[in-house]
């Protein structure tokens, strides 16, 4: 079994888990609320891999109008009950389903830490073409490359991978795809041990 085929069937099996212990708030959703403040009125935006649709693609659906991408149909029938009016398709974000110049703005939290690394590069491209001149970004990432798995994940008896290539090789990724970093932010993961802290990087594709 592939490492995406993998973290699919873990998500599907975790999945009422997983949203039950993500936060509904905290630091990472203030970080996009000043996200959402840069983006022009009622914006388009991509939620790739968005999961249960709390707290990122609500807070989305209240700001304009979002389109939830995730892999995981169990993940999608959750945000289906939870966000009712967002559109959702289920895709991968190595190839996205939408046409070019479609959105305003993107966001990948959690989520571009389960591609693997090899393909880490396709998805910011993927949001460089999906993207309009001038849209933005908003990732997840981890501090430095590392890749692994948890068996029991969470405690819920599910193996999770990860393939985290880190923050400086991501904002490479970036730049070459024709992004701009421009701002930057460490936050504690409330899911990772430890106190982890995970960083949240925000660019521009340049006109």
């Amino acid at each position: 079994m592939s490492d995406r085929d993998a973290v699919r069937r873990a998500y599907d099996e975790m999945a009422e888990t997983y949203a039950a212990e993500r936060s509904q708030g905290g630091r990472g959703v203030e970080i996009l609320a000043g996200f959402l403040d840069t983006l022009p009125e009622r914006p388009r935006v991509l939620d790739a891999g968005c999961g249960q649709g709390t707290p990122v693609l609500r807070r989305l659906a209240d700001a304009g109008d979002p389109v939830g991408l995730d892999f995981s149909g169990e993940q999608l029938r959750l945000a289906s009950e939870n966000v009712p009016d967002a559109p959702l398709v289920r895709g991968d974000m190595t190839k996205l389903p939408f046409r070019d110049d479609a959105f305003d703005a993107a966001t990948g939290f959690h989520s571009l830490i389960h591609v693997p690394l090899d393909d880490h590069a396709t998805v910011v491209e993927e949001f460089a073409r999906v993207l309009r001149p001038g849209g933005r970004v908003l990732l997840t990432e981890g501090v430095e490359e590392w890749s692994g798995e948890n068996p029991d994940w969470l405690d819920s008896g599910v193996e999770m991978r990860w393939d985290i290539a880190g923050a400086e090789a991501t904002k490479d990724q970036l730049d070459r795809a024709g992004f701009a970093v421009e701002d930057e932010w460490l936050v504690v993961d409330e899911l990772a041990d430890d106190e982890v802290q995970k960083p949240f990087i925000e660019a521009r594709l340049e006109d």
